[in-house]
């Protein structure tokens, strides 16, 4: 049961990650959701600017240790979502390049939304 939970975790963190990074493209069709995007992108991108650790991660470890370990090698998780969301030879100036990504992609997203919002709101 431990180690269901830290899996759900790492596929809940993977799908957090995806939506800080594309969530304002729902933004452009669903101006509403900008109130669930904004702060976890403003999040998102605090994370990777001062390096902190997201609560998911030591929450997943604690599941881990519970299930006795790293006890799944090989699975689509270890092998394929783990990497994406702990990668190897991830260093500080790499996290401000993901934070600046994060900020540059959602100002794509939310110029695209502003401009559509407004498109529609004249006629």
């Amino acid at each position: 049961m431990n180690l269901l939970l830290a899996d759900a975790l790492v596929v809940a963190h993977f799908l957090f990650i995806a939506f800080v990074v594309a969530g304002g493209a729902l933004v452009i069709f669903w101006p509403r959701a900008a109130w669930l995007h904004l702060p976890a992108a403003l999040w998102g991108a605090v994370v990777e600017f001062t390096g902190w650790i997201c609560p998911l991660t030591p929450l997943e470890n604690h599941f881990r240790e519970l299930a006795g370990g790293d006890a799944y090698t090989g699975d689509f998780i270890a092998q394929y979502l783990l990497p994406l969301i702990y990668p190897e030879n991830l260093t500080r100036e790499i996290q401000l390049m993901l934070g600046a990504a994060v900020v540059a992609i959602n100002i794509v997203f939310y110029t695209l939304a502003i401009r559509r919002h407004r498109r529609v709101a004249a006629g």
